[in-house]
């Protein structure tokens, strides 16, 4: 991996981003600096309204600290806030609907669980990334698809474009996804949960040593 940037790590909201989150968002990005590199909104059954006025100090925090701020599913919210980008699912719409409603700037993300043909089809479509997974037992999200490090390994030989892996992801169990070549690590419930600073750190630490 010396030839390459060393994989970053892109936190996931936790579904509740209301009280002292956008506090504990603040820590985690500060301890994470040069590592964390997106941080995507990810809130389910919210009216636009009120994600919107959730997202919006988020969306300041990650501002400061250069860190994209993305929107999970939503193509009109992501329009709204003028995010950063959108990361869409199978089923949120295509890539080329969220081009042209966010511009040619923006970040686009597609969900390709376990298929080289959704990932290489995305890419075709103009995705600026892919999403491979659950590489692990997720307690964030029930996982129907798995993935494998081979996915991972032959993505980065043949496409240009940045992978991420995803799912169950902790510090303790990353480094084979770094070593496949996963540019990024999407991190949630492993940072969350505890205390984030710590997890982040730890994270760092085991992406170095990879």
């Amino acid at each position: 991996m010396d030839d390459q940037i060393p994989t970053q790590l892109y936190l996931i909201s936790p579904l509740d981003v209301s009280g002292d989150f956008p506090q504990r968002l603040d820590r985690a990005l500060e301890a994470g600096k040069g590592v964390v590199t997106a941080f995507q909104l990810r809130v389910k059954g919210l009216d636009q309204h009120e994600a919107a006025a959730l997202a919006e100090p988020l969306q300041a925090i990650c501002a400061a600290h250069e860190v994209a701020f993305i929107v999970n599913d939503s193509i009109a919210l992501a329009k709204r806030l003028n995010a950063d980008g959108v990361h869409l699912g199978q089923s949120d719409g295509d890539v080329g609907e969220a081009r042209e409603e966010l511009g040619r700037d923006a970040q686009i993300g597609v969900t390709c669980h376990a298929s080289r043909h959704l990932a290489l089809e995305a890419g075709e479509a103009g995705a600026d990334y892919v999403a491979f997974g659950a590489f692990f037992p997720s307690e964030t999200k029930e996982t129907e698809h798995r993935a494998e490090l081979d996915l991972l390994e032959w993505w980065n030989e043949m496409v240009e474009i940045p992978s991420v892996a995803i799912g169950g992801i902790t510090p303790e169990n990353c480094r084979p996804l770094v070593a496949a070549g996963a540019d990024f690590l999407a991190v949630s419930g492993a940072v969350w949960s505890g205390d984030e600073v710590k997890a982040i750190k730890a994270f760092a630490e085991q992406i170095a040593a990879a």
